[in-house]
């Protein structure tokens, strides 16, 4: 059976490595174009797939278009049987549809759960104790297609979208390498999603990450760990952005405070909210590097300026 992988960030690699290892015959991987990066921009930047199928002499395809007459031809002289998706773009319907047993797609959430693109932050944020994979099979509408296999997994209480990336990557593999043994033998037995399970996980933004303090503490303790590594949480203290990368969740009943920050200039600096507060652990403030509270507090003073 002849596959063509589509996939381009690290998320993927476990997925197309597993079945390498497998024995299956990958014809070809499309990936993002190159990019410059770097310092300067002077870097040219391969993506993580790419650079997987160049390291195992796979045929890698990287078209601006997918629509385009010349990435259609050369798709369609590889002749592949399947086409698996792992995070790559949003596919036209002459690509989807082109193999004969079809293609699917790995997503990262329990589908109709968290549809869109950014299915793992938003499990996080929104404090889920439970997430997983699907695998589907594509159709017109992004996310809709009929579901092949899932797996659950526990999200903890003290994961990140970080950790919980680097799980999902690997149980995502074993689930595609068990849909693939099921396509290749033609025991298929697909369910509809349900529509009335249905949930949105759309792109994040920068602006999706602010903590203030109108926030409860364990929604502001699940927005810094669904934000963390990337875009990452932020408020603002002393008139700059502060980064917050891990912090400790604190539930007091009737907590008071004065202000939003609260610090000995010592041993703590902690967000105050109205049912708790937060102990900030790891933060960067805005021209700074990251670093822990510690370090933090031994070089900047907290103390009010007197007038």
């Amino acid at each position: 059976m002849k596959i063509i992988f589509m996939g381009t960030p690290d998320f993927a690699v476990p997925s197309l490595d597993i079945l390498v290892k497998s024995g299956y015959d990958i014809v070809a991987v499309i990936t993002a174009t190159d990019k410059m990066g770097g310092r300067g921009g002077k870097k040219l930047i391969e993506s993580p797939i790419k650079n997987y199928a160049v390291a195992n002499k796979i045929k890698v395809l990287q078209p601006k278009n997918l629509k385009s007459a010349e990435f259609l031809q050369s798709l369609k002289s590889l002749k592949a049987d399947l086409q698996i998706v792992v995070a790559f773009r949003m596919l036209p319907e002459v690509v989807w549809n082109m193999p004969p047993k079809g293609t699917y797609n790995l997503h990262g959430s329990l589908l109709p759960k968290y549809r869109g693109a950014a299915p793992i932050h938003w499990a996080v944020i929104n404090g889920d104790n439970e997430t997983g994979v699907t695998t589907f099979k594509l159709k017109h509408e992004i996310d809709t297609g009929d579901i092949l296999l899932q797996e659950a997994f526990t999200i903890q209480d003290y994961d990140t979208t970080g950790t919980v990336h680097n799980k999902m990557m690997h149980v995502g593999a074993k689930v595609l390498l068990e849909s693939v043994q099921l396509i290749e033998r033609d025991e298929l037995n697909f369910r509809p999603q349900d529509q009335n399970l249905v949930s949105k996980a759309p792109k994040i933004y920068s602006q999706d990450a602010e903590i203030n303090e109108d926030m409860n503490a364990t929604d502001a303790y699940n927005l810094i760990r669904g934000m963390n590594p990337f875009p990452t949480a932020w408020t603002i203290l002393n008139n700059k952005k502060l980064k917050v990368y891990q912090s400790d969740l604190v539930l007091k009943e009737g907590n008071e405070f004065n202000s939003f920050f609260d610090s000995n200039n010592k041993d703590y600096l902690r967000m105050n909210f109205k049912d708790g507060y937060l102990e900030l652990k790891i933060i960067q403030m805005e021209g700074k590097r990251k670093m822990n509270i510690t370090e933090f507090l031994n070089g900047y003073d907290l103390t009010p300026k007197q007038s």
